[in-house]
C-alpha cells in the first residue's frame, strides 16, 4: 500500500488550554483546526466533542455543530466519532453515532489499566480501569451496524487484537477492519517499533491499520508505521510536541510533520477519496443526517 492515510485527533477529553494553547474548545476552533490539518495532508479527523467552555461533551448537540462547522470549512473530510468514555452510560457513548452517521465510530476492543506516571514526582499522576465488556464491545457494534457505520477497533494490546477473533465468528464484525494499534498508555503495549510491528503482525487479514502513538514516542512510531506499510494518527489528543521539541502551534503543524516523514519513507500522503478507497468507505459519504 503506497498511499498513508493521515488521520488527526484534534482535541481529545483531557488536555486543556493550559497545556496547550492550541486545543479546539468551540465548533469555530474545530473548524480551523480541521481546516489546517486538511491543508497539511489529514485525510480523516477524529472528534471527541467539547462545550464551549472546554469541557467534554457526550451530547449529540455538540457533536453536530461540530461537525457541521468542519464539513463547512472542509467537506471532503472523512468524519470519525470516539466512543471511549469513563463512567458515561453507554447508551451516551454511543448515540451521536446512532444520530449522525459517521462514516468510522472507534472503539476500545477491552478493558485495561490506564494510569500515567511521573518520573519526576514519583508517583502516578492517575490511574483508573477503563472498562470495556465483551457487552458493551457488543452493544457498540450493534449499533454502528444500525447506522451502517464502520467500527475502528482501537487496540491497546495483543490481547485486545484476539478479543476481536469471536466478533468476527459471529458476525458482529466484517472483513476488512479497521483497527488502530495504540503504544504508550501506561497499562498497555509500550511504545515501542517492534511491538508495533507484532501487533501489526497479529491482525486478521484482509485489514488496513494505523498507530497511535502517545507522548513525544509519537514520531519513532509514526516513522516506523509508514515503513511497516501503515497508516498513522497524530494531534493534540495524543502529543502537543513536534519532533523538534517545540509545541505545535495546531493540529496542522502535526500533520505536516507526519506527512513530512511519511514521504521521506517513501510512500504517498493519501487524499480524503483515496482513504475512502483504502478504508472500504463508500467512495460518496452519507451525510443526510446532518441536514
Amino acid at each position: 500500500m503506497d498511499a498513508c492515510i493521515i488521520t488527526c485527533a484534534m482535541s481529545g477529553v483531557a488536555a486543556n488550554r493550559e497545556q496547550c494553547p492550541a486545543i479546539p474548545y468551540t465548533p469555530e476552533d474545530y473548524a480551523k483546526e480541521a481546516r489546517r490539518a486538511r491543508d497539511a495532508g489529514a485525510s480523516v479527523v477524529h472528534i471527541h466533542a467539547r462545550y464551549p467552555d472546554g469541557t467534554p461533551s457526550y451530547r449529540v448537540e455538540e457533536y453536530k455543530a461540530i461537525t457541521e462547522a468542519i464539513l463547512a470549512e472542509a467537506p471532503d473530510l472523512v468524519i470519525n466519532y470516539s466512543t471511549g468514555a469513563v463512567g458515561i452510560p453507554i447508551q451516551e457513548r454511543v448515540h451521536q453515532i446512532t444520530a449522525l452517521k459517521p462514516e468510522l465510530g472507534a472503539l476500545n476492543m477491552g478493558s485495561m489499566n490506564y494510569a500515567k506516571y511521573s518520573s519526576k514526582r514519583k508517583a502516578l499522576v492517575f490511574d483508573f480501569v477503563f472498562a470495556n465488556p465483551f457487552e458493551d464491545i457488543t452493544y457498540l457494534l450493534e449499533q454502528m451496524a444500525s447506522a451502517g457505520v464502520k467500527p475502528e477497533c482501537e487496540c491497546f494490546d495483543t490481547g485486545h487484537i484476539g478479543n476481536v477473533m469471536p466478533l468476527i465468528d459471529m458476525g458482529l464484525i466484517e472483513l476488512p477492519i479497521q483497527f488502530s494499534l495504540i503504544l504508550g498508555v501506561l497499562g498497555g503495549a509500550p511504545a515501542d517499533a517492534r511491538t508495533l510491528a507484532h501487533m501489526a503482525s497479529l491482525l486478521p487479514q484482509p485489514s488496513t491499520w494505523e498507530v497511535i502513538a502517545i507522548s513525544r514516542k509519537q514520531w519513532t512510531l509514526v516513522a516506523a508505521a509508514a515503513s511497516l506499510g501503515g497508516n498513522v494518527r497524530v494531534g493534540l489528543e495524543d502529543n502537543f510536541y513536534l519532533p523538534s521539541g517545540e509545541m505545535a502551534s495546531s493540529n496542522g503543524d502535526l500533520v505536516e510533520a507526519a506527512a513530512h516523514l511519511i514521504e521521506l519513507s517513501g510512500r504517498s500522503v493519501a487524499d480524503p477519496a483515496e482513504a475512502r478507497r483504502l478504508l472500504s468507505l463508500p467512495a460518496e459519504p452519507d451525510r443526510s443526517a446532518l441536514k
